[in-house]
């Protein structure tokens, strides 16, 4: 078995070195993966690493100890947590408790009871694992969590997002049974009128057991609760058996609007031969129910019926307009063009005019003038100034030269994204130091404060600022309260603990030893050698 990983903080070097040194750690199954020297840092550090055991001292700078284990649960409910503390006070002891703390150790601290305290919390990880393993217990959650992943499926093969291998997979290992020749979508909308919140979800659960109750006498059906709505995948023998369904549909609604005294409509859309053109039925569905405004309610309205040619033509699908957008934002040029060549493929086998693929392609450049938009990109730099698309896409005459034109429209916009994405990493990096330079003589500055003023979270913040600077928060904050000290100590005469104040330390022994850490001598031997080398020289 892997050995469990474990954080040692204290803002004293000797302290961790000490501690790191009493155990034979992996003998007992433990390695140290990382050291911090206050709260901060090991918060940051904890983000990145997720140690399964952190030690920590409860007196230290920037974070204590407390609220260090605080945030760890919040973050990390997993992580054991072990306090040592040279205080035996009933409060720090009371607030250990309440935060689920494994072990609260006085110091100095013992070999012998540290190696007993590491070996219970080994004992529990140990078996925590086991269970998580545990056959049966999986099963079980798995039996209980099977009709809520039946809904989760169903619902993403409404929304057109799941690939074919995965809607195999799904409709398998859900024991959902979509098997069938056909199938088409019908949503039942009901007139909840000013409903409350529970009210509504009370009647959605009655229309759908009006619906399964009906519609299982005379159809293999599945029905769900989607939105506002009842949807129902329909299994057919064939496509003229959806005509017959129809009329079923329609008796639904009606013995609805007898039993729960509301107007419901049924939406029915077209009959389709795979599982994953079910977006496309879904979507006929709900723009069929649309027409209930115009029509008389508690019935079922069939798309064909309303909109005979609606499904004759050929239709960008949006899973196939999302495949280049992606790849654009995210892929490398290869994967561009091959989301580009797919494309052409499809409408290459789709047997209708050049005409229509051009009408097609100003789905997908809707999209990107939206992208554009949300990036802030020049989209006339994009287009060489010619906004007509249009007229651009009609000159050409074959789908090879559109293919080329396309590849080429998405590599511009792939470039733009990717440098317009460095430039507001920069920006964020720099906002980020002069807000530092701006505060950093406030005690409380931290990264959460920081990341509260610029708007992102601690984990992308982190990433960024270290990969543009090259430091952490806490060493670039470090090293903007040093040099803010030395400016102090050469042009000031204020005491040694009135410059830690001032530079955003409440303790002055602690300043003192950051001060000497960075620069090798204390505070005050630093102004001293500053002195006797002036005078010396004068």
């Amino acid at each position: 078995m892997a050995l469990y990983g474990v954080m040692l903080v204290d803002d004293e070097e000797a302290v961790r070195q000490a501690i790191a040194s009493k155990l034979e750690w992996e003998k007992i199954g433990f390695e140290v993966i990382a050291t911090a020297e206050n709260g901060e840092e090991a918060l940051e550090l904890a983000e990145k690493l997720r140690p399964d055991v952190v030690m920590t001292d409860i007196k230290m700078p920037f974070m204590d100890g407390l609220t260090l284990c605080h945030k760890l649960k919040e973050r990390q409910r997993d992580t054991r947590i072990v306090i040592f503390s040279g205080f035996d006070e009933f409060e720090y002891a009371r607030e250990a408790i309440k935060l689920e703390v494994e072990e609260y150790i006085l110091k100095p601290i013992d070999s012998e009871e540290l190696e007993n305290v590491f070996l219970r919390i080994k004992k529990n990880l140990d078996a925590e694992i086991d269970e998580k393993r545990n056959h049966e217990k999986l099963y079980e959650y798995y039996q209980k969590s099977l009709p809520v992943m039946k809904e989760q499926f169903m619902a993403g093969l409404m929304e057109g997002k799941l690939s074919g291998e995965l809607i195999e997979e799904m409709n398998s290992s859900y024991e959902v049974n979509l098997n069938a020749p056909y199938y088409a979508v019908t949503v039942f909308c009901a007139d909840m009128g000013t409903l409350d919140t529970e009210n509504r979800s009370l009647l959605k659960l009655s229309l759908k057991q009006i619906v399964d109750e009906n519609m299982k006498k005379s159809a293999d059906v599945r029905s769900f609760l989607y939105f506002d709505m009842v949807a129902a995948i329909l299994l057919l023998n064939g496509m003229a058996e959806l005509n017959k369904q129809v009329q079923e549909i329609d008796q639904v609604c009606k013995a609805a609007k007898r039993l729960l005294g509301i107007n419901v409509t049924a939406g029915v859309g077209q009959a389709v031969a795979h599982l994953g053109n079910l977006a496309a039925s879904y979507q006929n569905a709900v723009d069929a129910a649309d027409y209930r405004v115009l029509l008389e309610p508690n019935q079922a309205i069939y798309i064909r019926d309303i909109q005979p040619a609606v499904n004759r033509d050929f239709v960008l699908e949006d899973q196939d307009i999302q495949k280049v957008m992606r790849a654009v934002k995210l892929g490398t040029r290869e994967e561009v063009k091959a989301s580009v060549d797919e494309m052409m493929n499809r409408f290459k086998t789709s047997n209708i005019s050049l005409h229509r693929y051009q009408v097609a392609l100003m789905e997908l450049l809707t999209e990107f003038l939206k992208l554009g938009r949300s990036y802030h990109l020049d989209l006339e730099e994009i287009f060489g100034g010619n906004m007509d698309f249009y007229r651009q896409i009609a000159k050409f005459d074959s789908l090879d030269s559109l293919g080329e034109w396309l590849y080429h429209v998405c590599m511009k916009f792939r470039s733009l994204i990717r440098q317009e994405q460095t430039d507001s990493a920069k920006l964020l990096a720099g906002k980020a130091e002069q807000f530092i330079k701006e505060n950093y003589a406030e005690s409380s500055l931290s990264v959460e404060m920081l990341c509260g003023h610029l708007n992102v979270s601690a984990a992308y913040f982190s990433t960024i600022f270290k990969r543009e600077t090259g430091q952490s928060f806490v060493m670039y904050l470090t090293h903007v309260r040093m040099e803010a000290a030395l400016e102090l100590l050469n042009n000031t005469q204020d005491k040694t603990y009135v410059i830690a104040g001032k530079v955003g330390y409440t303790e002055p022994n602690y300043f003192s030893y950051v001060f000497r850490k960075q620069y090798g001598m204390s505070p005050t031997k630093y102004r001293m050698s500053k002195m006797e080398n002036h005078e010396t020289e004068g």
